[in-house]
């Protein structure tokens, strides 16, 4: 009788060492154990060894102090000049106050991520397309603050916001791509036509210098010439007997004028001799 009563206070005295025994944790560096006794806040414990009294205490959670990232998706929003648009965002948050991340939410994940989704599609709606597709930057630091301002109220920290992706539809990507398409057309027209502007001007001071010193212009004339004759070795240059000469040419009205001027000039010095050959054949 004696040696079965020993075996039952041995066992008792095994299972009441491994009751306590399991009040032993270990805690990473970076986690934090939340401690209820008797349902009562107790405190948070961690990191290490730590020692939670069994059957009275209990962890509810395991906390980590690490930065953490959520990637979510808005459903399809309209941004303010009502085109829809689907937004995949990045989001970095971190618990800083541990007890009212316990006591003041039931999941601090799931309403975290979920504070973000509505949160951002808030601000698309308020957001035209243009501004968003271009100042993202402005657009997620818009949304981080509202988000961080929700999530204070339970310890949680949102340190940044970043936009990932935004899916726009198809028929308004191409008609975004015609309209860039045109955009870079207009540049390169108006930037040909200043190079041309330009050019025209230096050509008009160019033509000026020229005026006033012809044999900078001749120089150059020959120049010209040896720039072809060395383009190849089959090509012909021909060369005028009278060189250009620099300076504005004589109009046609000019031209006819001094021709005209030249001939009758030309007429009256030959009646003139003719009609003295004639007396003096005459007199003979």
């Amino acid at each position: 009788m004696s040696i079965v009563i020993d075996v039952l206070i041995g066992f008792i005295a095994i299972i009441v060492a491994a009751i306590l025994l399991s009040g032993i944790k270990v805690v990473n560096e970076w986690e934090r154990l939340p401690v209820l006794i008797l349902g009562r806040f107790a405190g948070l414990k961690g990191p290490g060894i730590i020692y939670v009294p069994p059957i009275i205490s209990r962890i509810p959670m395991r906390l980590s102090t690490r930065l953490q990232a959520i990637s979510f998706r808005t459903e399809q929003t309209l941004t303010k000049d009502n085109v829809p648009v689907i937004v995949d965002a990045v989001m970095y948050y971190q618990p800083v106050d541990l007890e009212k991340v316990v006591l003041k939410v039931e999941d601090y994940n799931i309403a975290t991520r979920l504070a973000a989704e509505t949160t951002l599609r808030e601000v698309i709606g308020q957001t035209m397309l243009d501004e968003l597709l271009a100042e993202r930057d402005k657009v997620a630091a818009l949304a981080r603050n509202i988000i961080d301002s929700k999530t204070e109220t339970w310890g949680v920290k949102v340190t940044s916001v970043e936009i990932r992706n935004i899916e726009i539809p198809p028929d308004l990507v191409q008609a975004m791509s015609r309209q860039a398409q045109a955009e870079r057309e207009r540049r390169a027209r108006v930037t040909l036509a200043q190079a041309e502007y330009e050019a025209a001007q230096k050509m008009v001071e160019a033509a000026n210098l020229y005026i006033n010193n012809d044999r900078a212009f001749m120089l150059r004339w020959m120049n010209m010439i040896y720039e072809l004759g060395m383009e190849g070795k089959n090509m012909l240059v021909f060369i005028p007997v009278n060189l250009p000469v620099a300076g504005p040419s004589p109009t046609p009205a000019t031209i006819g004028v001094m021709g005209l001027k030249d001939l009758a000039q030309g007429q009256t010095g030959t009646g003139q001799g003719g009609g003295q050959g004639s007396g003096s054949q005459t007199g003979k």
